[in-house]
């Protein structure tokens, strides 16, 4: 195992990989925990640190404007390293901007800042996805997806717990936020002397290619509604164990917020790092099928150590024990999530299908935290993290569904196109997009009364339930559909 732990870093695109990790990772804490924490030191009040949380949902919509990260090709280095060279310019700017400004003065101009850093980042993570999606070969997905996380990871420990000490003890946050944007050149770098993409891949020819194509090129492909359902499902265990794991150590066992800070911030921190890169080392021998499906399955047995200390005694070794192995199993099944993704992508327009696909793989992660808190109050800690257990077999069932269709297209680099019931998908497309639709108005009225503009608490949550109805139907339709064409297939065989 050491030589393939060690082959990560002896390929040809690994410090690329590294340094353009490090610098996607970097911004996302300059707008969220590090500014939160600049502008209560500063005074603001909490209300309007709330209301800046709104910021990140520029890394949940970022699909929206990644068919024109497809479509156009800037005048200099290429369709990919053009557009990341230009956004990580702009976040240069835009972090020693957010550094000359106060908060308690300068808050609106604040505001503008952050939001234009969180885009200029996210439209950094479209590019840098496509990139690697469109250089790496099947055999270094997962070691790349690996090595990514590293640098994604240790970029947030530096722009997060790093930027806060030395904030507080030496430099200042406005001289920490110039700092960030210097540690920013690296990217730079990598992007200077990486490869652009081969010119043989065709990209849209229009705008509206670029945003009609990605859909109608994926929903074309054998077993693809199975495959959206299994994006949406895979990580869900692991999305029910982690929702509430501060408020369970903390509130559920009674530890110290401090001892949960320590174990689940850097202990956890590094078992992700370590899982990731093992998964990576690890998929350089197993097949993408059999890797989703070993880490799936110890992904959601890791979830029994929270089980475990949910019913015996409290124990600080037990916490970190608890906490290492999911972290540890979940930074696996990160690595493995993310070649699936890359793998799924059809060069011609990687960004916006890798942004659309991995936007459907947060769905979970996202809603589960109200489900989760009913559910603990329902049925207590254990029956809860027991059934986080329960909540992972979805996915890995699905997985089984899709095997031969990943293992085509993980052999050949080509999809296996659909030709059964055309009317029936095509209504199921219809009623996903409606659903779609209905959720980005709902989002549009939200935006509107966050900002005092308008009240529309009841049409809200019309909009909202009907959106996520429609959503799911035509995921279920499609999904069925793909499931009656596998068993006639099966049938067809016998």
């Amino acid at each position: 195992m050491s030589s393939h732990y060690l082959q990560l870093f002896t390929q040809r695109n690994a410090p690329l990989l590294l340094l353009l990790g490090f610098a996607s990772g970097l911004p996302l804490a300059l707008t969220s925990g590090t500014l939160q924490a600049w502008m209560t030191v500063d005074g603001v009040d909490l209300k309007t640190i709330g209301f800046f949380s709104l910021v990140g949902q520029a890394y949940v919509f970022k699909f929206l404007w990644a068919p024109a990260m497809d479509r156009y090709t800037p005048p200099f280095f290429g369709r990919r390293r053009g557009w990341l060279l230009i956004s990580q310019l702009l976040l240069m700017v835009g972090i020693v901007l957010m550094g000359m400004m106060t908060p308690a003065r300068d808050l609106s101009m604040l505001a503008v800042l952050a939001v234009c850093v969180a885009f200029c980042s996210a439209s950094q993570d479209i590019v840098f996805d496509a990139w690697k999606t469109d250089v790496l070969p099947a055999e270094e997905r997962g070691s790349g997806a690996a090595i990514t996380v590293l640098g994604y990871r240790l970029a947030m420990l530096v722009s997060g717990g790093l930027a806060l000490w030395l904030a507080d003890r030496y430099l200042g946050w406005q001289a920490t936020y110039w700092l960030m944007a210097l540690m920013m050149v690296p990217g730079v770098i990598a992007t200077l002397l990486a490869d652009e993409p081969t010119h043989a891949i065709s990209q849209p020819k229009t705008l509206e290619q670029a945003i009609v194509a990605p859909m109608g090129d994926f929903f074309r492909r054998n077993n693809a509604w199975l495959i959206l359902s299994l994006i949406i499902l895979y990580k869900l265990g692991d999305a029910f164990a982690a929702s509430l794991t501060t408020t369970f150590l903390i509130r559920g066992i009674g530890f110290d917020a401090g001892d949960v800070g320590l174990v689940d911030k850097t202990l956890g921190l590094l078992a992700t790092i370590i899982g990731a890169l093992y998964g990576g080392a690890l998929m350089q021998r197993l097949s993408l099928f059999r890797a989703l499906m070993l880490f799936g399955i110890l992904q959601a047995i890791s979830n029994l150590g929270y089980w475990l200390l949910s019913i015996t005694d409290k124990h600080l070794l037990s916490m970190a024990s608890a906490v290492f192995v999911e972290n540890l199993c979940g930074g696996m099944g990160t690595a493995a999530f993310v070649a699936l993704l890359m793998t799924l992508c059809n060069k011609s327009f990687s960004a916006t299908q890798f942004a659309l696909l991995s936007a459907l793989s947060a769905v979970g992660r996202v809603y589960v935290g109200p489900a989760a808190g009913w559910l603990v109050e329902l049925w207590g800690w254990p029956t809860f993290y027991a059934f986080s257990v329960i909540a992972a077999l979805p996915g890995l069932i699905l997985l089984t569904a899709c095997k031969h269709t990943l293992e085509y297209t993980q052999r050949t680099g080509t999809f296996i196109a659909r030709n059964t019931c055309d009317n029936g998908y095509r209504w199921a497309l219809r009623t996903l997009t409606f659903g779609g639709i209905i959720l980005s108005v709902w989002l549009a009225l939200l935006a509107l009364e966050s900002v005092g503009w308008l009240t529309v608490h009841t049409w809200s949550i019309w909009l909202f339930k009907t959106g996520i109805s429609l959503a799911l139907l035509g995921i279920l339709t499609g999904s069925v559909l793909d499931y009656l064409a596998l068993r006639n297939a099966h049938l067809t065989r016998e």
